[in-house]
């Protein structure tokens, strides 16, 4: 018995000087990437939703050749901005796909039309700003209103981008609708959130305005008034959003239409 219990310890004392007890030197990610998406016609930020319906960056460290997969989704926040810290330096390209005349253009067989993302090296804080063409701006034409216990907005939607070089720039990606370009929905967010958006809603009290085929081209550039539903407490504070999207998904084929957001307004219910 004494010689196997000798043999076990001196076993351990073996493995504990192998490389499995080692500790990981390895230094965690810590580089930072920095980012905005700017209106390149207004030089303002593009508004978005903190989420999968927002303004998706997708980077794909190329430092360990071509054959690589992108690291995990983040997105823009609602203003627009974005920022990840927990990086290893390296060469990346980094991809936006959002309510805007996608980056990446291909045709039917996958040959390159367009590649406007960015290959930066990321290391220490890294800054990055997008200029792009959003499919619509929706703008306040005054401040929202509380009538009742309801929010009454007003807000217009204008295209961001002409209808001649939506399809100039779309059509040659194969499978084009003049559809593509039509207004379907107008949101206005409700919620207690500073953050509002369709991730951040009350669904008692946000409500929606919804049009069908082209009927909402009469109405570009136009007062649209838009009005939440239910009846908000009173002595509440609520934050609202408008938003409206088109009848095109970004990336294309992935299901997702896109939202183009106004400013959160903050509302005292009384």
């Amino acid at each position: 018995m004494k010689k196997i219990a000798y043999l076990i310890l001196a076993g351990l004392f073996s493995l504990s000087s192998c490389s499995m007890f080692e500790l990981d030197n390895y230094e965690l990610p810590a580089e930072t990437l920095q980012g905005e998406v700017v209106d390149i016609e207004t030089g303002e930020l593009v508004l978005t939703d903190q989420g999968s319906e927002g303004i998706r960056v997708r980077l794909t460290e190329l430092s360990w050749g071509d054959n690589v997969s992108p690291n995990p989704d983040f997105f823009c926040m609602p203003d627009g901005t974005f920022q990840n810290t927990k990086l290893f330096a390296g060469n990346y390209n980094v991809r936006l796909d959002g309510p805007f005349i996608p980056l990446i253009r291909e045709d039917e067989r996958g040959v390159p039309l367009a590649d406007e993302t960015q290959t930066v090296d990321i290391k220490g804080v890294t800054n990055v700003t997008f200029e792009v063409q959003p499919f619509l701006r929706v703008e306040w034409v005054s401040e929202p209103e509380v009538i009742n216990g309801k929010v009454r907005a007003q807000v217009r939607v204008t295209r961001g981008v002409s209808e001649e070089e939506f399809r100039a720039k779309i059509e040659p990606m194969g499978g084009y609708s003049a559809s593509f370009q039509n207004v379907t929905d107008i949101q206005l967010f409700v919620s207690y959130s500073s953050t509002v958006g369709y991730r951040a809603r009350d669904e008692r009290w946000s409500s929606q305005l919804e049009f069908s085929g082209s009927s909402f081209n009469s109405m570009l550039g136009e007062t649209i008034t838009i009005e939440s539903n239910g009846t908000i407490p009173e002595g509440r504070m609520v934050f609202v959003r408008a938003a409206a999207r088109i009848n095109f998904d970004t990336p294309r084929g992935s299901g997702t239409r896109r939202w183009n957001y106004n400013e959160p307004r903050q509302v005292l219910i009384y």
